[in-house]
């Protein structure tokens, strides 16, 4: 099985990047992406929704981002649990793997090629020795 993510949304404010007591450096930013398709699970229109990513050593324009700039991430949910004072408290995220602006049109068709290589690698056994017409 394969967790692989694929998101096109607004950055929603500047990225928030630290120093992790690893050493590891890591971009926090929100994006904001549309509401799924309207009736297809509530019956109703569905919000916008806000989702936390995670950029470990996240290059330098990235830090650059500004509230508004759509990007494309291709990266994996995480579910990570940490403390907080004396309760126990979980976050889920995605952890970018790759991201880019969506006004760089070469690097998001690389990038979604990136994702169907991926998943192409991630054949199910038992149907790796069928042909394509027996899939």
């Amino acid at each position: 099985m394969t967790n692989v993510v694929v998101l096109r949304g607004r950055v929603n404010r500047p990225p928030v990047e630290r120093v992790l007591p690893s050493g590891d450096r890591l971009a926090a930013i929100d994006v904001t992406v549309p509401g799924g398709v309207a009736g297809a699970t509530t019956g109703r229109g569905s919000r916008s929704e806000s989702v936390p990513l995670a950029w470990f050593d996240a290059p330098a324009w990235a830090a650059d981002l500004e509230p508004g700039t759509e990007i494309l991430v291709r990266g994996r949910v995480r579910r990570r649990f940490f403390r907080a004072g004396a309760a126990l408290q979980s976050r889920t995220e995605v952890v970018v793997e790759q991201a880019a602006p969506l006004r760089q049109v070469a690097k998001c068709v690389a990038l979604l090629r990136r994702v169907t290589d991926e998943i192409a690698d991630a054949e199910p056994e038992g149907r790796a020795g069928r042909s394509p017409s027996q899939r």
